[in-house]
């Protein structure tokens, strides 16, 4: 029996619970049979661009049903979905089309014109999708130039007939960009059996089924909102009432509302419908697990939901290149500062810097293996053999098991990469835009403490000679630049930047 994929499982969810199930965005609602019909148009839309099994399709965009009907669509071809924060200025979105080479790039208008500009070769077709004047479907103006179209009105005028599922379970489905420490993102690698592999471990350990009411204010361009929420969701055949952006006082009354019974966030998410409930008791019977995931939580954070909601978070963790490994118990003890156990299938392992295992309650090196893990880094062999090299994905991450039952707790990061607000910015990256500015000699970026993002952005600068301080004006050029939450919090002007006998910078001397 041939193994399913999600494109599988949702037409089978659409034919069980076609009546419910079903995903709501704003005044829109399309069943779970009319995603998987309307999702055969986009498809054939985007085969109509030049997309092909195995073409890249850059999803440039937030979250929106055009952009659930893209990406279903995409799947359907067989082609690969490539998912970007709209956020993401000239400099990240150049290095994008340059090593995924997209065939096709769905966004709003605003986010296209930047692709336009950017004179990408291998993009034939510009589709246009959100608010403002729809463009109306024109040839390319000169030889090469890609063509724009309106998304929403080519799938309307396409068939909606079933549109049978390419893709194998070993086939890619994703590459997701990841920042990492050493300069550009990389591309992770998803299969469709990884999806499937890490929903089905999910829907275990979440309790997640048909009869749940999800509220989705996390972004699709990132794997906790795509894979996590999203693809539970559908796999599942929920109600989904999906969100445009997280808004705390908008998700307080959604929740309450639509009666949800679960919610998937981020611990900055947590922090402001804290602040938007003041502290105090707020009712949501309806309410019976919230998830928290993609950033450290600190506990007292955790301790204080608790008591303004009456609920205690679930935490898990996970990376881009591996989804969802380990999570809370639904029954037991979820002590705040662990993340619980493996997911269903997932191994793990914690060792030293001699790749042997430690004894429990001993600090290490977190490594992991299972169905969820991805297959390495889309063009880049030297990054997949560094952290795939022992068959156990190495993730930087610093952890240790408690003796008593065997749950871990993350201790810190290996690696520099700083978590703000749940994004993750690699410093080198916002170091070699510093490094551009006329007045800026040297400049080292890292992460500090902070109660509402985690950690925030932070930079030591040494000017050039004759070059006056000026804060403001080094923060607007990363802006300009870089998406904003990559922005320096704060600039600190130096003299010099400490540093050891083979010259590395210390850059935990600077964050004290």
């Amino acid at each position: 029996m041939r193994a399913m994929t999600i494109l599988d499982r949702l037409r089978r969810a659409a034919a069980r619970r076609a009546p419910r199930g079903g995903l709501h965005a704003g005044v829109q609602r399309h069943s779970l049979a009319e995603l998987d019909a309307v999702s055969n148009a986009a498809a054939r839309v985007l085969r109509a661009c030049g997309v092909v099994p195995g073409a890249r399709v850059c999803l440039y965009a937030g979250s929106s049903l055009e952009f659930v009907l893209a990406y279903l669509g995409a799947l359907k071809l067989g082609a690969v979905c490539v998912p970007a924060n709209p956020a993401y200025q000239r400099t990240e979105l150049a290095w994008i089309l340059e090593n995924a080479e997209p065939v096709v790039v769905v966004g709003e208008r605003e986010a296209l014109e930047r692709v336009r500009a950017l004179a990408a070769p291998s993009v034939r077709a510009l589709l246009q999708i959100g608010a403002g004047a729809a463009p109306p479907p024109r040839p390319a103006r000169c030889r090469g130039e890609p063509r724009t179209l309106s998304f929403l009105s080519s799938v309307r005028a396409a068939s909606a007939r079933r549109f049978a599922p390419r893709p194998a379970p070993d086939d890619l489905a994703l590459i997701v960009y990841t920042s990492g420490t050493t300069g550009r993102a990389k591309g992770a690698m998803l299969r469709h059996a990884n999806l499937e592999a890490n929903c089905d471990a999910l829907a275990a350990a979440f309790r997640w089924t048909a009869d749940d009411r999800l509220v989705h204010a996390l972004p699709l361009f990132h794997v906790h909102g795509l894979c996590v929420g999203l693809h539970g969701a559908l796999m599942s055949g929920c109600e989904t009432f999906l969100l445009p952006r997280f808004e705390a006082t908008t998700v307080l009354a959604a929740l309450a509302r639509e009666r949800a019974t679960l919610f998937l966030g981020v611990p900055t998410m947590y922090s402001r419908l804290l602040e938007c409930a003041d502290a105090r008791p707020f009712a949501l019977p309806a309410m019976r697990l919230f998830v928290c995931g993609s950033a450290p939580l600190p506990p007292a954070l955790a301790r204080r939901f608790r008591a303004a909601f009456g609920h205690e978070l679930l935490e898990r963790y996970g990376m881009t290149e591996t989804l969802i490994t380990l999570a809370q118990p639904y029954e037991g003890p979820r002590r705040p500062g662990t993340v619980g156990l493996p997911v269903a299938g997932v191994e793990v392992r914690i060792v030293d810097a001699a790749g042997k295992d430690v004894q429990n309650g001993t600090e290490g090196e977190l490594l992991v293996r299972g169905p969820c893990v991805g297959p390495g880094y889309w063009r880049d062999a030297a990054a997949t053999e560094a952290a795939w090299a022992s068959g156990w994905v190495r993730t930087g991450d610093l952890a240790r098991r408690d003796p008593r039952d065997g749950q871990i707790a993350i201790a810190g990061r290996a690696r520099e990469l700083i978590i703000s607000g749940a994004y993750k910015v690699p410093p080198r990256e916002v170091e070699e835009v510093l490094a551009e500015h006329p007045d800026v000699a040297e400049a080292a970026v890292f992460g500090l403490p902070d109660a509402d993002l985690g950690e925030a952005v932070a930079a030591a600068v040494v000017l050039r000679p004759g070059a006056a301080p000026d804060a403001a004006a080094l923060t607007a050029f990363c802006r300009e630049r870089l998406a904003s939450y990559k922005k320096p919090r704060s600039i600190r002007f130096v003299t010099s930047l400490p540093r050891n006998a083979m010259g590395k910078v210390l850059k935990d001397r600077l964050a004290r």
